[in-house]
């Protein structure tokens, strides 16, 4: 059932329809070389063959998983002695081109530049990560998009008709019933027409007409394949929506791309490792609890494993979605980060280091230092930061769920610290920062260190 031409592929109107860019350049036999992206079953390959038949070329089939370095320099050096002879342009389709290492994508460089091959590679994973960036210069990106359901529905209805497919079977099928077959399918073409043949097959041999029923179907089919890739792009993509979901307090969403990852092979405490994150990263000290709930999150999967395990999760990325959302843990990191790469990292002040010898003790290590238990708002009128960094505020709160009483806490402790500094108070003795002190000397427990 491959396509024959160009206006036999279903979808990808962006590259082939009409005034299509792509479509122009084959019309006109202006093909350079390309990099085919897009899903499994989108039609790559079919592309390829097309362009090669089209635009009257010698076409040559290589499979990245399959050969090697040898095999490139036998088809380059084919590749010359046809074009020194007058022959057809070489092109050569390497499917699956992201499994070739530097070197060997490397090897095709010279030619491609010198034009000695047009390459047309296939690949479904993101060419900016995985085809080196000289190689992705000298060639064009054309991106594949998944079929839709209406696509795949054309290609089936195809296939029950033509013999080339299922129409001597004489199947018959219900709209509703062929829909199925195209919605378990996942956009893919070729797991299309493996759907419709398996539940073919499963209705038993031919010779007169036969009714395809729901129950068969759904027998035949059992479950969708989930497409995924633990090292690909696809990996990512899908995390990425999880966390955007969790972010937008999207419950439904959330919990959908969760299941979904753990139904694909995802390692589940690698899930559970990212909604730790996320507790931090997005709901900080809005509320505190979240982290303690991803925690424990992580810890019932190790104790359950799958599939018990996996409530857990669920129960927790729920609680995330709805818990309130602040950033400002990350602002407030990522705010400290830059001053560090600006060369702030001045030594400690002297008030704050601890004094455990008479010689550090002579060299002024913790004078001026002051207990804030012995303060009555419980906070001392100390400079804890550097000199150069004085007054700088790294942590802004948020007035939403338990950070605004959080912020309200860190305000009351800066106003009464702002008061001891402006109070009735006399310099301690000898003090290192020149700043007013208590004249009442701390107290600590018994055996406590000075820290």
């Amino acid at each position: 059932m491959r396509p024959r031409s160009l206006d036999e592929i279903v979808g990808q109107e962006e590259l082939l329809g009409p005034g299509a860019p792509l479509r122009g350049a084959i019309d006109r036999d202006q093909v350079a070389s390309m990099i085919l992206w897009g899903p499994p079953g989108s039609g790559k390959t079919t592309l390829a063959r097309l362009i090669a038949d089209l635009t009257r070329s010698r076409f040559v089939s290589y499979s990245a998983v399959l050969a090697g370095i040898r095999e490139i320099k036998d088809i380059m050096a084919a590749a010359q002695r046809s074009a020194a002879a007058g022959g057809a342009r070489t092109f050569l389709f390497v499917d699956e081109i992201h499994r070739f290492n530097r070197a060997q994508q490397d090897a095709f460089l010279p030619h491609v530049e010198r034009g000695t091959i047009v390459l047309i590679g296939a690949t479904t994973e993101n060419p900016s990560f995985s085809i080196n960036a000289a190689l992705l210069s000298r060639c064009a990106v054309h991106v594949l998009r998944a079929l839709s359901d209406n696509d795949l529905l054309v290609l089936l209805r195809r296939a029950l008709g033509d013999d080339r497919g299922l129409g001597a079977e004489r199947l018959r099928i219900a709209d509703a019933d062929l829909r199925l077959v195209a919605e378990r399918s996942s956009g893919d073409a070729r797991r299309a027409l493996n759907n419709l043949e398996a539940v073919a097959l499963a209705a038993g041999p031919g010779g007169e007409e036969r009714t395809l029923t729901r129950a068969g179907i759904e027998q035949a089919m059992q479950r969708a394949a989930l497409l995924y890739d633990k090292t690909g792009e696809e990996h990512f993509n899908l995390i990425s929506a999880l966390h955007k979901s969790l972010r937008n307090s999207d419950a439904d969403a959330s919990l959908y791309w969760l299941v979904r990852m753990i139904e694909s092979g995802e390692d589940p405490l690698y899930l559970a490792r990212r909604m730790i994150r996320f507790a931090s990263e997005d709901v900080g000290n809005a509320d505190p609890m979240a982290l303690q709930v991803a925690l424990a999150a992580r810890d019932a999967f190790e104790s359950l494993g799958l599939p018990e395990g996996a409530l857990a999760l669920a129960q927790a990325a729920l609680y995330l979605a709805a818990a309130p959302k602040s950033n400002s843990v990350t602002l407030a990191y990522g705010r400290v980060l830059d001053d560090l790469k600006q060369g702030l990292s001045d030594p400690v002040p002297l008030a704050l280091r601890n004094a455990s010898t008479g010689l550090m003790k002579d060299l002024g290590y913790g004078r001026g230092y002051r207990y804030a238990h012995d303060e009555a708002a419980g906070t001392a009128a100390l400079d804890c930061l550097p000199e150069r960094l004085r007054g700088r505020r790294y942590f802004e709160a948020r007035p939403v769920g338990e950070e605004k009483e959080l912020g309200e806490r860190l305000r009351r402790a800066a106003e009464a610290r702002a008061r001891a500094e402006a109070g009735p108070t006399r310099p301690q003795e000898g003090g290192a920062t020149g700043r007013p002190v208590t004249s009442v000397p701390p107290r600590r427990p018994p055996g406590r260190a000075a820290t």
